[in-house]
């Protein structure tokens, strides 16, 4: 038991110089560690490269079951032992596939500056996340903001606030004076963020654009390229609500007044059951709701 610790920290650092700095302990001990779980496992696990370690598929298989389990044990440690934000130095990793992702992230470092100066969040604000239920599952994600669920896993989940999707235009395009009708609308040619999932998205607000069949010449990767591009082109962009104000103070650009649809879709905070009652846990998701109240103004309606 007193080896898997090593094993996580070699895992994740990919190196045996940072694990023992992260662990405390000398680079020696790390590597005779090794040796003794390469012995209890019957292999290799980690095989140098370059400057570091690189995984062999049996070190995969065993950290996808053994992080979850760990992150379960401290975590009722923790419960025990309560849980103190001025002097935690716990860690936290939260995913934002959302685009307001970055100032999420922004705001809540300097929530934490003042009320936590020793914990560390960490944060993927990749669009296209990979596999996000199962590193949530693992352990590897305390928690994720995002508009679509994990389907086949059960979380526990609130709502930050209510977004929707809006037709923007550079200020001076004709389609600012002229489209005023979905018929209008659906003639532009659209620069959008590619879809996350296949097919017609089941999710009302984003489900009646979907239908509208829009003419999409260009789908990139990151919600930035679609403010870039629609400000420095004839294109027009399709975004979230929640982004309007920096596409018209950054950009220069407008919504057109089409009325696709009224209703909206919630951005949701969830994470796995089991980090519910954790007081760590509760702290940091208080923190995101607040930091995201900061971001979109008390909550977009």
């Amino acid at each position: 038991m007193n080896l898997l610790p090593v094993f996580e920290a070699v895992y994740e650092e990919r190196n045996l110089t940072s694990a023992a700095h992260r662990l405390a302990m000398s680079q020696p001990a790390v590597s005779n560690a090794v040796g003794r779980l390469r012995a209890v496992f019957n292999d290799e696990l980690f095989v140098r490269h370059g400057r570091g370690v690189s995984l062999t598929p049996t070190a995969d298989a065993i950290y996808s079951k053994l992080h979850g389990a760990l992150s379960t044990v401290r975590d009722s440690v923790s419960e025990t032992r309560g849980f103190d934000p001025k002097s935690s130095t716990r860690s936290f990793f939260i995913s934002v596939p959302h685009p307001l992702g970055p100032f999420l992230a922004v705001r809540l470092r300097e929530r934490l500056a003042v009320a936590a100066p020793g914990v560390e969040v960490s944060f993927s604000t990749r669009s296209r996340p990979v596999e996000q239920e199962q590193a949530l599952l693992d352990g590897r994600f305390d928690a994720a903001v995002d508009w679509l669920l994990p389907g086949r896993s059960r979380f526990d989940e609130i709502a930050l606030f209510e977004d929707a999707l809006v037709a923007v235009a550079r200020q001076d395009h004709p389609a600012i004076r002229r489209v005023r009708t979905e018929k209008e609308l659906v003639a532009l040619d659209f620069v959008a963020l590619r879809p996350r999932v296949e097919g017609e998205s089941l999710i009302p607000g984003i489900q009646e654009w979907g239908r509208m069949k829009l003419n999409m010449v260009l789908e990139v990767s990151e919600l930035l390229e679609v403010l870039v591009i629609s400000s420095q082109s004839d294109l027009a962009g399709l975004i979230p609500r929640s982004m309007l104000k920096l596409a018209r103070d950054t950009f220069a650009l407008r919504a057109l007044p089409v009325a696709v649809t009224s209703k909206t879709f919630p951005i949701k905070l969830f994470w796995t059951p089991s980090r519910t009652s954790d007081p760590a846990q509760m702290f940091i998701r208080k923190q995101i709701q607040l930091a995201s109240c900061a971001v979109t103004g008390g909550g977009l309606r």
